[in-house]
């Protein structure tokens, strides 16, 4: 881990800058992040699908609109994870069970379309606790998540993957789901910044439902800066 280029452990508000002034380029950024996937998700077990071609193509096309002067903000090339409960058009969304294994949505969720119109990279979708129903994040068909401060110790859920991926560098933010503490426990697990917003703030839309009345989608980061900024864009 050590020798894992530096603006991997930066925040979005300094990666966004450099980004900005030309001084980090978002293919580089990205073909970092899906090196280091490679070397810990064997590990951490964070990520179900990892969007490796899709990723890459979003990179070139953010690096030759940012140099033609072409910015679109503050999320404009920096990589950002999904829990896999939230639709993702032509990208299978397992809910972190077999039974939807192969489930394909035709359509992205409106979280997506807003992050994707704000030029974040889709990196890829974050391993849950199955049907996103649990605190622990160590029920997935797909495996447990690990704690990247401690192997043995529980990610906490049902945000496992998002939290783990975070606090690990694997992304610079993941989009969780909260229904009783879904976002905030494996944020706390994981030493990372993790907020239900207020119920309504966020659309729901193209996400797999728990509890209607219940349900809330919310930003996981490393700083409480970083939050806001993300909570902007899926607030629209």
């Amino acid at each position: 881990m050590s020798s894992s280029p530096e603006f991997l452990h930066w925040d979005i508000s300094r990666l966004s800058e450099a980004i900005r002034d030309k001084q980090v380029s978002p293919v580089e950024v990205i073909r970092s992040l899906l090196e280091r996937i490679e070397q810990l998700n064997p590990v951490l077990n964070a990520f179900i699908t990892v969007m490796a071609e899709e990723a890459l193509a979003g990179a070139i096309q953010a690096e030759q609109e940012i140099m033609k002067g072409n910015w679109r903000g503050p999320l404009h090339g920096v990589a950002v994870g999904l829990k896999d409960v939230i639709y993702t058009k032509d990208i299978r969304t397992t809910m972190g069970t077999n039974i939807f294994e192969n489930f394909v949505p035709d359509y992205d969720a409106t979280v997506v379309e807003r992050l994707k119109q704000d030029g974040a990279i889709i990196i890829g979708k974050l391993n849950t606790h199955y049907f996103a129903y649990g605190p622990t994040g160590d029920r997935s068909d797909f495996g447990p998540v690990k704690n990247p401060h401690h192997l043995r110790k529980i990610s906490g859920g049902s945000s496992s993957g998002s939290g783990a991926a975070v606090a690990s560098g694997l992304c610079y933010a993941a989009i969780g789901t909260d229904s009783g503490g879904s976002i905030r426990i494996p944020a706390s697990c994981c030493g990372i910044v993790g907020m239900k917003p207020t119920f309504g703030l966020v659309s729901k839309y193209g996400v797999f439902p728990i509890s209607w009345s219940l349900d809330h989608l919310g930003p996981m980061t490393r700083s409480v800066r970083d939050n806001a900024l993300l909570l902007n864009a899926l607030a629209g």
